[in-house]
């Protein structure tokens, strides 16, 4: 019988024969219009997805869409996406803060009420399932050249042993020679200190009582009333409070050595809020004693969280002052002193210790705080550790502890120079820290030198990377259109279906329930190469399908009916029609991620053991908390190429 074309074939001839029309009109635009269209095609091919994977923009409608500045799973299946003010002092001049509730399943949005700005803030997830969040902004950065009024930090000192003394934001403080300045939040300064000294005469006999006042202090954040040379100064001095009388005027003061014109720095604020996942609002909690905006935050092993570094009330790199915070009483209580630079990678390790790899996003100077090591909280000791290559270019750097967590090796990838350095390496570099001298080692390159990379644990034990760009923010239209996973078992790397938008600064992506990739944010300078065209935030939702998804269609293994939490025992028992096709079962803790910064996720190995009936499988859970902080958990079962199940939620008490 003939051979007859169909009316596809003859569309796609018809296509053909277009494309060489235009090729004669205009070859160049012609070949990338073909080459476009056997792109898109290439990538939509079954064998390519089974492969590869595969990418999908979300349809977000646009009374949802928000800068997404920070991205939380919540035990509810829900992302958590916070911007606050979003990088947009209008929005911060105006009091209009943002978050947004996605549902992945459903792929429904729910704006909810932000009482802060917690742009810029640190999160963690509690043992409730609750997410702690604190820190933020109470004011924006002013750069070199834009600063028209002196300003600085004044310390607030109170001499009075009675009371405490608030000064209201618009407080106005005056120099020894007249000049004014205005405080820009409200102050708080503790009563002082009184202590009573005992001493005797020579012959034994008690001397009469004599107290000693100690000065209580605070700080805040002045601006000069006017502009003008007159209000700069670099000199030590007390300042008289304005409007303060009797006792208050004479115990009341202020106390400056510099107020200039230099750039000031953004500010943090003290505020702390858990976010009620059933309730889906915010809840206020006890403030810390610091103000933190780059804070990180890290849940230790009895599910306490350790707060770390940030800008304080006046812009300055908190210089080592910690807090814990306690979630049954819902208050903070002093930490271990030790400084780091903002938003360190912090992450928990197998007995107790504290692993800093280096990696951070940034404020803080460059020759302190930057060398990786192993901090012990109880003594308070930090030991360095060496061998890590590129060591300058540890800023805006990748870092995760490797799948799974038993095997205590943690991985840096990425990252650039300190600032706004064009500089950005491609390296990788690898820690085992169950050897007795732990040193890093080169692991594989990535494909090129790569800031803001995003680095996600997989329910197979790989690592799925994809993102940054090769400068500072995205600069010069540099944003890296790649993915790839990475395999700790051959450790090397393998190529992933590339991503369609790109996500350089203020970018995020975490494991969904469903074994999907999802991926938010970005914040570049410039929109294009020629960085003519200032930046706009990306506001659309890439969810990455990894090529597991696709070789199973709807052939997945399934956990089905099961608990909510372990037995005393720590295991829990889910029935299963594909209990023999189950070969392995990890436990992973939900992400909460921000530049770069992901000190929550981790992958546990699971011991797995199946009832002779093939129907249920039990998991057994390791009972060390520095391995598995308490919390909400996702309960992947993986068969044996690599698919996964849905997760199922389990609480680790």
């Amino acid at each position: 019988m003939a051979y007859r074309p169909s009316k596809q074939f003859k569309k796609t001839l018809f296509g053909s024969g277009a494309v060489l029309v235009l090729a004669a009109l205009n070859a160049p635009a012609a070949v990338s219009f073909a080459t476009e269209k056997y792109h898109a095609y290439k990538i939509a091919q079954p064998g390519y997805l089974k492969k590869y994977g595969s990418w999908a923009v979300v349809d977000v409608p646009e009374q949802y869409k928000v800068n997404a500045i920070h991205a939380a799973l919540l035990h509810t299946g829900k992302v958590l996406l916070i911007a606050g003010s979003g990088n947009n002092q209008k929005k911060f001049d105006a009091g209009t803060f943002d978050t947004v509730l996605w549902d992945p399943v459903a792929n429904t949005f729910k704006k909810i009420p932000t009482p802060e700005d917690f742009f810029c803030s640190g999160h963690s997830q509690l043992p409730d399932g609750r997410l702690l969040v604190a820190g933020g902004t109470a004011r924006y950065e002013v750069l070199d050249g834009e600063v028209k009024k002196a300003g600085g930090g004044m310390r607030v000192k109170n001499e009075s042993p009675d009371r405490a003394v608030t000064l209201r934001k618009g407080t106005v403080f005056r120099s020894p020679s007249g000049v004014e300045y205005i405080s820009k939040v409200d102050v708080t300064v503790p009563k002082a200190k009184r202590e009573f000294e005992i001493s005797y005469f020579k012959s034994g006999q008690m001397k009469p009582w004599k107290t000693k006042v100690t000065a209580a202090e605070a700080r805040v954040f002045v601006e000069a009333l006017k502009p003008g040379p007159q209000a700069l100064t670099t000199e030590a001095a007390q300042y008289e409070v304005v409007g303060l009388k009797g006792d208050d005027a004479d115990n009341v003061y202020g106390l400056a050595q510099k107020l200039t014109t230099e750039k000031q720095d953004f500010q943090g604020i003290k505020a702390a809020y858990e976010f009620d996942p059933k309730a889906e609002r915010y809840v206020p909690v006890a403030p810390m004693k610091d103000a933190r905006w780059y804070p990180t935050l890290v849940t230790l092993d009895d599910g306490r969280v350790l707060a770390v570094s940030g800008l304080n009330d006046v812009g300055d790199v908190v210089p080592g002052d910690n807090e814990l915070y306690d979630p049954r009483t819902k208050k903070w209580s002093k930490g271990p002193f030790r400084y780091f630079p903002t938003y360190p990678a912090l992450f928990l390790t197998k007995g107790g210790k504290l692993l800093y790899t280096g990696s951070n996003a940034g404020y803080g100077p460059a020759d302190k705080g930057r060398e990786p090591g192993l901090w012990d909280l109880e003594k308070n000791s930090f030991t360095k550790l060496g061998g890590l290559t590129d060591p300058d270019q540890l800023e805006t750097s990748a870092s995760l502890l490797l799948p799974p967590a038993q095997a205590q090796k943690v991985m840096v990838l990425g990252g650039g120079g300190v600032g706004e350095s064009t500089a950005a390496t491609a390296r990788t570099s690898i820690i085992d820290l169950s050897k007795d001298s732990p040193a890093f080692s080169d692991g594989p390159t990535l494909p090129q030198g790569t800031r803001y990379l995003s680095s996600v644990l997989m329910p197979d034990d790989t690592v799925f990377t994809s993102g940054g760009s090769a400068d500072y923010r995205g600069r010069s239209g540099s944003d890296i259109l790649k993915a790839q996973f990475y395999d700790p078992r051959s450790n090397a790397f393998s190529e992933a279906a590339e991503p369609t938008v790109g996500r350089n600064y203020h970018s995020e992506a975490l494991l969904l329930p469903d074994g999907r990739v999802a991926t938010f944010g970005s914040d570049p300078l410039f929109d294009d190469a020629d960085n003519t065209k200032l930046g706009t935030f990306e506001q659309r939702i890439e969810v990455f399908t990894p090529p597991a998804l696709h070789r199973a269609g709807t052939d997945r293994p399934t956990l089905g009916e099961g608990p909510r939490e372990l037995d005393q025992n720590g295991r829990a028992t889910f029935r299963t029609k594909d209990a023999a096709r189950i070969t392995k079962a990890r436990l992973m803790r939900p992400s909460a991620v921000t530049h770069t910064t992901d000190v929550e996720q981790r992958s546990i190995d699971l011991a797995l053991t199946k009832a002779p009936d093939g129907l249920t499988v039990t998991v057994t859970v390791p009972t060390d908390r520095t391995l598995v902080p308490p919390g909400w958990y996702m309960l992947f079962g993986t068969d044996q190429d690599g698919i996964p199940s849905e997760a199922r939620w389990i609480q680790v008490s």
